[in-house]
């Protein structure tokens, strides 16, 4: 799959990145979960992969590497294995890729956000994006991930192991 040199500005539209590792016991995520009060008790369909929105003019992979390392304080390495477009509930979409790497969980940083809680309150609230990161086996991420981002993880292994011929 080629790798278009793309920049969007949508409030609808996000970039991210799916880290994936080669345990001796299998493939394993790393996905995150949100911050704040709404996410707070929510575990199935919460988790993501980090992702945000992409600056003017910045090319989409770039705001994925941006991202990520804004929410969890890793720097991200290709190479990229480009894994497309899902659409969310919401109509948002995510444009996302994925890179082999390790990282600890206990250490990752995230940067803050300033929210209104309860919305209407007028009392506002400063968190982490992110308040923690895990590593997952694919059957517990589709748990745990946002239902559309799912599709992302089926799109990985596709790349990782294809299909052998006439199978």
């Amino acid at each position: 799959m080629r790798v278009a040199s793309v920049t969007l500005r949508s409030s609808n539209a996000s970039a991210g990145l799916l880290l994936y590792r080669r345990a001796p016991e299998g493939l394993e995520l790393f996905l995150a979960h949100p911050g704040g009060p709404f996410w707070k008790d929510r575990e199935m369909g919460a988790w993501t992969i980090p992702k945000g929105l992409p600056e003017p003019g910045e090319e989409l992979l770039a705001a994925a590497c941006r991202e990520f390392e804004e929410e969890t304080g890793i720097l991200p390495k290709g190479p990229f294995i480009p894994l497309g477009v899902v659409r969310q509930k919401a109509g948002k979409l995510v444009h996302a890729w994925a890179w082999e790497g390790d990282a600890d969980p206990a250490k990752v940083t995230s940067n803050t956000m300033k929210t209104e809680w309860p919305r209407g309150s007028g009392r506002w609230l400063t968190f982490p994006e992110v308040d923690r990161c895990a590593w997952f086996t694919p059957a517990i991420a589709r748990e745990k991930i946002n239902s559309a981002q799912a599709e992302l993880i089926t799109r990985l292994e596709t790349a990782l192991y294809p299909p052998s011929p006439g199978a």
